[in-house]
């Protein structure tokens, strides 16, 4: 397969980029956490976001979205990574979507697809209960009632988990805490009576929230997929949202290479540009180079999963892992290019350097995701 973009995914990304440029540039993430949204993102910003169509990038056509592959939601979310956009769009256009679509029944997908398409409705997924991704370690219990099942435990690190409208929680309804048999995947309505949210506001200013589930009643209706096998749901869809993650972390370190790169092309120190100076040559020409490395590794998985391909897992994993160094990499050097001004809030690079740190957790971090290749390949 070819790792550059076709001439339709172009145009999306230059209609993204511009949209984004344009609506929702690093100075709006400011104004929202100085002036302490309770929302954390920008209604206006996101019903205009789903008239553009972004929102049902992932969403089949028949429910009025763009039945687009994983190649074009990552090319939004690149952009997304360029101006550190608060939105949705990860929590509910990618992992709930995805979910919906490997496992949600005709009834599931007919009701909530078409209104995640459109914006009218967010949701998020919840999997997470400690301060580590580990979705093995499920210790929410899902225990079975003469009508259902009833919901105990609590989730953290939950995405736009206090905006969100639907919950697709993971819980376990048998087995031991380790075991991947034995999680079953439920829709929860966000407002159902032991449902009880607090926003958890991230050191980056973007959404999260913890959630506990008091006796929560759900049907078996609510069920997504079959009770006691939702591993390999929860794992496609997990393995989509890292993805997503990667892309993000990747327009996020090529907007601090570009900002970078013209910084020192323009700061003089001892009457020359610093850019002249070779040592700083040096370490932007190996960041470029680790960018490139990076895009072509995050393309390649999106790729893989659009093909469900045997393996797409490793693949996945080895871009979460490099995007989330090379992004690290590039912040790091940019506060150091930029010298004491990159330390002050005043200037943004400090706020793609606090993005990158929760992104590399996100989903697992370069530790995790190199110990699941470890895993897979018999180490």
């Amino acid at each position: 397969m070819s790792l550059i973009l076709t001439e339709e995914q172009t145009m999306l990304r230059d209609s993204a980029r511009d949209f984004l440029a344009d609506k929702a540039p690093v100075m709006q993430l400011r104004r929202l956490r100085d002036s302490k949204d309770a929302t954390g993102f920008s209604p206006v910003l996101w019903k205009q976001f789903a008239e553009m169509g972004f929102s049902g990038v992932l969403v089949p056509e028949e429910f009025g979205g763009m039945g687009l592959g994983h190649v074009e939601a990552g090319v939004v979310m690149e952009q997304i990574g360029h101006q550190l956009t608060c939105s949705p769009f990860l929590a509910s256009s990618i992992a709930a979507v995805t979910t919906l679509r490997h496992a949600g029944t005709p009834e599931q997908q007919k009701a909530w697809l078409s209104l995640l398409a459109s914006g009218e409705l967010i949701a998020t997924l919840a999997v997470d209960e400690k301060s580590k991704h580990q979705p093995t370690q499920i210790a929410m219990r899902a225990d079975t009632t003469t009508s259902g099942f009833t919901l105990n435990g609590t989730k953290t690190f939950v995405l736009d988990g206090h905006v969100a409208d639907l919950l697709i929680v993971a819980a376990r309804s048998s087995g031991e805490i380790g075991d991947s048999e034995g999680i079953t995947l439920f829709v929860v309505d966000a407002k159902a009576s032991g449902v009880e949210i607090e926003r958890t506001l991230m050191v980056d200013a973007h959404n999260a929230a913890r959630i506990t589930f008091k006796a929560v009643q759900v049907s078996t209706k609510d069920v997504l997929g079959r009770v006691d096998a939702g591993w390999a749901t929860l794992s496609a869809a997990l393995d989509c949202a890292r993805t997503a993650a990667a892309a993000e972390l990747l327009g996020l370190a090529d907007e601090v290479f570009q900002r970078t790169v013209n910084y020192l092309k323009e700061r003089k120190q001892f009457g020359r540009i610093i850019g002249e100076f070779q040592g700083l040559q040096h370490r932007a020409a190996e960041l470029y180079c680790e960018l490139e490395i990076t895009r072509s590794t995050v393309i390649h998985a999106q790729q893989q999963i659009d093909a469900n391909a045997d393996g797409a897992s490793r693949t996945v994993s080895m871009a979460k892992a490099r995007a989330g160094r090379t992004a690290t990499l590039a912040v790091q050097e940019a506060v150091q290019m930029h010298g004491g001004v990159g330390m002050t809030d005043a200037f943004e690079i400090g706020f793609f350097m606090k993005r990158a740190r929760v992104l590399q957790e996100l989903f697992g971090d370069a530790n995790f995701h190199l110990d699941q290749l470890a895993r897979q390949h018999g180490y």
